[in-house]
């Protein structure tokens, strides 16, 4: 078995996520790394915050592929003063590269709504937001799924809150909870600009996160849609898993001696939920 330079590996990831696919205020690629640099261990996360740097740098990882950006809005300086310049200099002085795949992961076949599906156990039938470029009609963003068997939206809202990783935000679900469900969309990540897509769709249920009030409340006026919210980092967390298992079978396919790893650290920032309402 051989040891693959960093650029090798980099070049694999792009091919699954090609960066010229991500839309154009994103910021992908690999942030930091040397290219000639072997590459044994790889971990997978969401969020390149320092609880994943430190991680990696137990576990001896040579790369972290992330799915959001550590400078999104870009930055004038790397000072480890402050938290992201702190992360930069733990993962240069223990010579671990980052790789970013954001919205170019989110629109691929399969991608990061695909993971969101298969942690959901629900059949991807077509893209909510196709992919004009793409002439499979296979690539786009959000996914339009059906279960086997049609349940209450309670039902389908429990199923979420068993299958997504735990988070102090839970499930917050909008709707007649009674209400069956065949038919569900689902966006890993913000999705409350995607309610013309799902009612266009004609989904009995829509599941992402980041719902915001006055969408949701426009939204189950409009049509009676079932709406269930869940934590932005449960999401998107299973494309880890599910990138993890395609960069394993490139290295098996390469004979690379690479080892990948998916971290479980939960890097959603909400710590505690307290249902309101006075005690009885």
């Amino acid at each position: 078995m051989s040891v693959p330079r960093l650029s090798e590996v980099i070049a694999a990831l792009d091919a699954l996520w090609p960066p010229e696919r991500a839309e154009g205020w994103d910021a992908v690629g690999t942030v930091c790394g040397e290219p000639d640099a072997e590459v044994r261990r790889v971990l997978f996360a969401v969020d390149p915050v320092q609880e994943i740097a430190d991680e990696a740098v137990k576990l001896g990882a040579d790369l972290i592929v992330t799915h959001h950006p550590l400078y999104l809005r870009g930055t004038t300086t790397v000072a480890a003063g402050h938290f992201k310049g702190r992360v930069v200099h733990t993962l240069i002085k223990h010579d671990i590269a980052l790789h970013v795949a954001h919205t170019n992961a989110d629109t691929a076949d399969p991608g990061v709504s695909d993971a969101l599906a298969g942690a959901l156990d629900i059949r991807v039938v077509r893209p909510l937001v196709p992919d004009a470029a793409d002439s499979s009609g296979r690539r786009g963003l959000g996914r339009i799924c059906e279960l086997d068997h049609p349940m209450t939206l309670g039902e389908f809202a429990a199923r979420a809150a068993a299958r997504l990783p735990a988070t102090a935000q839970g499930i917050r679900v909008a709707g007649d909870t009674e209400a069956l469900v065949k038919t569900v969309a689902v966006s890993g990540g913000s999705g409350d600009g995607l309610f013309d897509a799902v009612r266009a769709s004609g989904a009995d249920a829509f599941l992402t996160a980041d719902l915001r009030h006055h969408p949701v409340s426009e939204a189950t006026q409009h049509a009676p849609l079932g709406l269930i919210d869940a934590a932005h980092w449960a999401t998107e967390w299973p494309w880890c898993e599910q990138a993890a298992a395609q960069l394993d079978e490139i290295s098996d396919r390469h004979g690379w001696d690479l080892r990948v790893h998916v971290s479980k650290t939960v890097t959603d920032p909400w710590s505690s939920h307290h249902s309101s309402g006075a005690p009885n």
